[in-house]
């Protein structure tokens, strides 16, 4: 196959992005596939001949990235490519147009609120994981835990702060301290604090509306965090998330050894079942399509799953959540990404979902 593997793009996942599409186009380069390397938001170049940007197996070229500590200058990146703020860059419909399918691996922004599927969908492209209805509902915060909480699934109390209107003293009457400060769509944990006191108060607002003019405020559960990945309708192992220092922050997340990961988790059959269940019903419920992750806190407090939220777009680094817990059934990385790529010529309607054939892996 043809597949033309999407990064980058201008979201604060930036990097994410393209440290997980590097290596999903290698991984499809192992298995015989051609495969173009394409930056969402940078383009191509004018008079490029689009054909020979598809790299073969045979030419030995493979693709690298390293995701730096801290989220990326996205205005510097903008000024570099001449203040142009359009999200899809030159000639990349086109050569989405030439590919037997798209590999989506753009985190947040546009590639995870069911903007560049819609367009995709338009132009009548196939592309990997959920459709835009799906990616819309699951990446905005406010709207999957209104979803969760009509559907019987615990979550976090919350409120949603704008610090033009709103005072820590409402903060402090609704949810209480300790809390968790976040935008209501980015990824990755761009822009999430805790917060044990009013001190830290203000540093929190100003990191999360450097993304977003409003922010969700949750209560902060205290407890164990485990997530768990959904392929063709099936619960992978669950995997238990355990930073070394602070919590599972962007710098956690993406520095090696700063975080201990465990799968499968060691849980009971039945709180693993209990959890698994729940990933289910909220996959779908938000209609995602043939893969997802879903995050919860295991509470100390009354021993309940407590749903933070549905990613429809999880990071597809060899280490990354969903791939470990693949490797965990006997899927390697390579087997996984073109298992996801093959299922993109197939679109799949979220009332369609519960039609799919089971995993018998």
């Amino acid at each position: 196959m043809k597949i033309t593997v999407l990064a980058g793009g201008i979201s604060p996942e930036r990097d994410v992005s393209l440290c997980s599409a590097s290596l999903i186009s290698n991984a499809l380069l192992k298995k015989g596939h051609e495969v173009a390397f394409v930056d969402v938001y940078v383009g191509i170049p004018k008079d490029t001949a689009l054909e020979t940007l598809f790299v073969k197996k045979e030419s030995g070229k493979t693709f690298s990235y390293s995701i730096p500590e801290t989220e990326p200058d996205l205005e510097k990146l903008i000024a570099d490519n001449g203040g142009r703020r359009d999200l899809i860059g030159p000639g990349v419909l086109e050569i989405c147009k030439l590919s037997d399918a798209v590999f989506l691996g753009c985190h947040g922004g546009m590639g995870e609120n069911g903007r560049l599927q819609a367009v995709l969908d338009c132009i009548n492209v196939p592309y990997t994981g959920s459709g835009y209805i799906g990616c819309a509902l699951a990446m905005d915060k406010v709207l999957s835990k209104n979803l969760f909480v009509g559907n019987g699934i615990p979550t976090p109390d919350w409120i949603i702060f704008d610090p033009k209107k709103d005072s820590v003293e409402e903060v402090r009457a609704k949810i209480g301290l300790p809390c968790a400060v976040k935008p209501t769509g980015c990824g990755s944990s761009c822009g999430v604090s805790l917060v044990h006191n009013e001190s830290e108060w203000e540093n929190a607002i100003k990191y999360s509306t450097k993304y977003e003019n409003i922010c969700l405020i949750e209560k902060m559960i205290s407890g164990r965090e485990f997530s768990i990945g959904i392929l063709d309708g099936k619960a992978l192992p669950i995997i238990e998330i355990r930073p070394k220092q602070g919590f599972y922050d962007y710098k956690n997340k993406y520095q090696a050894d700063a975080t201990e990961e465990i799968c499968p988790a060691p849980l009971s059959p039945e709180k693993t079942k209990e959890a698994q269940d729940m990933a289910l019903s909220v996959h779908h419920m938000l209609g995602l399509g043939n893969y997802s992750r879903v995050d919860f806190i295991l509470s100390d407090k009354d021993d309940k799953f407590y749903c933070l939220e549905a990613n429809n777009l999880p990071g597809m680094t060899p280490n990354s959540l969903l791939p470990q817990e693949a490797r965990a059934v006997g899927i390697s990385y390579e087997d996984l990404c073109e298992r996801l790529v093959l299922s993109a010529s197939v679109k799949i309607e979220s009332s369609e979902i519960d039609s799919l054939p089971k995993d018998k892996a």
